[in-house]
């Protein structure tokens, strides 16, 4: 099921990394069990009938609530920002979040919308996604160096 493993058991408001590849994760938030079975809320385009994956943007996606398994056998709880910013009441401010977001259209952008920063949006209140800044920091000195030379 998942939640047997070495991981801590997640709380409520917690946020859970899916690894998908040695470069990208997938995020959500640990929602609670509904009849005991552990469920996650994300921000997809799994289901999408309008797919259109165009630079890393898919114009319509959407929060769903899905089994932790179905979403991933593997993850790890990680509330990345605890330190910096103090996380939201999950019952008082991140569930009703949640539950009002599921079902509307959201544009899913790698950079700028995608999983990670919905799932600190719901917690901290905050967009934030650190496995993006990791990829600014690699190609930021390359773009620079373009725009010197007028080449891009």
């Amino acid at each position: 099921m998942g939640l047997g493993s070495s991981h801590p058991k997640p709380f409520p408001g917690d946020i859970l990394e899916f690894p998908r590849n040695k470069y990208f994760s997938h995020f959500g938030i640990y929602y609670g069990e509904r009849d005991g079975v552990p469920y996650v809320a994300h921000l997809t385009c799994r289901d999408s009938e309008t797919k259109l994956l165009l630079f890393g943007r898919a114009l319509k996606s959407e929060v769903k609530l899905d089994p932790v398994e179905v979403v991933g056998q593997r993850y790890k709880v990680r509330n990345m920002l605890d330190e910096i910013h103090p996380p939201r009441d999950f019952y008082s401010v991140v569930k009703p979040a949640i539950d009002d977001m599921m079902g509307k259209d959201i544009t899913f952008d790698i950079l700028f919308h995608n999983s990670e920063h919905q799932a600190t949006l719901f917690r901290y209140g905050l967009k934030k996604s650190t496995q993006i800044e990791k990829v600014y920091i690699q190609i930021l000195p390359t773009w620079k160096e373009l725009f010197k030379k007028r080449k891009l």
